[in-house]
């Protein structure tokens, strides 16, 4: 992965540029399929522009629902060590 010149607001990008051949030479070794999302959420290009995230806004919206409905547990610290 090698890196770009800086964007306008101060961000990088980084991007792909090397890959490899599996062992016997015969194919590309390359991301392929990445993982799947659990949950699906459009981002409207229109909203992106205008400073709305509509996937980070369903993020944070799942989130504080399972902050309230899951059980919370604190555990246990572990044992002092021996000195």
């Amino acid at each position: 992965i090698r890196g770009s010149l800086p964007l306008l607001d101060g961000g990088y990008l980084y991007r792909p540029e090397f890959s490899r051949y599996d062992v016997e030479g015969k194919k590309w070794i390359i991301e392929g399929v990445g993982v799947e999302p659990d949950i699906f959420q459009d981002n409207d290009p229109g909203k992106e522009f205008a400073g709305e995230d509509e996937q980070l806004n369903k993020a944070i919206e799942v989130i504080l629902e399972e902050l309230k409905t899951q059980e919370k547990t604190i555990p246990s610290p572990p044992p002092y060590p021996e000195r």
